[in-house]
């Protein structure tokens, strides 16, 4: 059907001309995106978008072409990266994939610069929807380059917010926005307390939610517990290895899963390189509660120097962690809140004890020159 969109009457379609159509359409929408999307990466080089007052080149778009700024951002990478994608360029074509496709796979690209191997991609884009080949993408990014992955997921724990104002009949309000781990353990937290509590419960889900913060705030109800997904490799922080799944969230990077691990409620899944289960552990296997009040009694607050958070804001940290060998008893244990067990793990901070039971910290090694080579 080559009738101009303008003139078709879309109601007088059979169920496979509309599907046909709507198909036939989408195709001709994503070479129309990947047209303006090479514009996009031409004009991203030039100073147009300064000569007229704007303040970057999406925001030229942005403006101009009516366009969300993340959708000139996702043009802008695409153009800029088309050369770096024949064999995408060439799926597209022929319709195998989409133009969000192909903004993964430029995103990824960018992200992974060098490192970027299209060749181990492609196959799994043809198979996925744009979605599904997002997430391929974070565990190919995390087995590329896991320091980075890391770095970017403490960047994102960094711009945590929650807003909170009043009215004048004391009503609050709320807004924030949360990493995507943070996010999820919201997310586990008030999904258990937030379900109806039977036939006779009108709430509609945001006042149930609503119901269930207030209850978290008020320390009513069980812990909440998050179930993590993990190679062994992972687990080891092994080169090569993929991100861990963690319920409702994006992967994880190794070193999250290292921390979490230490002393989180989580329920653990653990694989073998052929994805096999081959262990399925419960928090509890952590840090005992004999041992953890014991600790709480000897600490009495977080042990970095100069923090006097409480011991009911604070980690168990193993000073050696299991996974090396490390023994869950108190002469191994730690008390660190939640933000120092985090540099801990993530920011490569270590901590060592004293002869005398005294907390020395030791700030992560600064390097010079070009990063090591990563995995092939």
């Amino acid at each position: 059907m080559d009738t101009a969109p303008a003139t078709i009457q879309i109601e007088q379609m059979s169920d496979d001309e509309l599907a046909e159509t709507f198909i036939r359409a989408c195709r001709v929408r994503d070479e129309q995106s990947l047209f303006i999307a090479r514009l996009a990466g031409e004009f991203a080089k030039r100073r147009k978008y300064d000569d007229d007052g704007f303040v970057s080149p999406i925001d030229w778009m942005r403006f101009n072409g009516h366009m969300t700024a993340g959708a000139a951002g996702n043009s802008v990478a695409v153009g800029e990266a088309v050369h770096r994608m024949p064999e995408s360029m060439e799926a597209m074509a022929g319709g195998e994939i989409g133009f969000a496709h192909l903004t993964v796979m430029a995103r990824t690209a960018e992200t992974l610069g060098d490192r970027f191997d299209e060749s181990a991609l492609i196959d799994k884009a043809r198979g996925s929807s744009p979605g599904k080949f997002h997430y391929i993408c974070t565990h190919y990014r995390h087995a590329a380059d896991p320091a980075r992955y890391a770095e970017e997921q403490a960047e994102q724990v960094q711009q945590r917010r929650l807003r909170l104002s009043k009215w004048m009949d004391g009503t609050v309000l709320l807004s924030g926005e949360f990493d995507p781990e943070g996010g999820a353990i919201v997310l586990t937290a008030l999904r258990a307390r937030s379900r109806k509590s039977g036939a006779h419960d009108d709430r509609d889900l945001e006042q149930r939610q609503g119901d269930a913060l207030v209850e978290l705030a008020a320390g009513g109800g069980s812990q909440a517990q998050i179930q993590v997904t993990s190679s062994i490799e992972t687990l080891l922080g092994l080169a090569g290895a993929p991100a861990a799944d963690m319920e409702l969230s994006l992967p994880i990077s190794s070193k999250a899963v290292e921390r979490l691990a230490c002393d989180s409620s989580i329920a653990r899944v653990l694989l073998d390189s052929d994805s096999m289960v081959i262990d399925v552990g419960r928090s509890k296997r952590v840090v005992s509660e004999p041992t953890r009040r014991a600790l709480w009694a000897r600490d009495g607050s977080c042990r970095w120097p100069a923090c006097d958070r409480p011991a009911s804001w604070s980690a168990a940290h193993h000073v050696v962690h299991w996974i090396h060998g490390g023994a869950t008893d108190l002469d191994n244990l730690v008390l660190l809140c939640h933000r120092h067990h985090r540099m801990v793990h993530e920011g490569n901070w270590q901590i060592v004890r004293g002869d005398l039971g005294g907390i020395l910290v030791i700030p992560p090694t600064v390097t010079f020159g070009p990063p090591a080579r990563g995995p092939d």
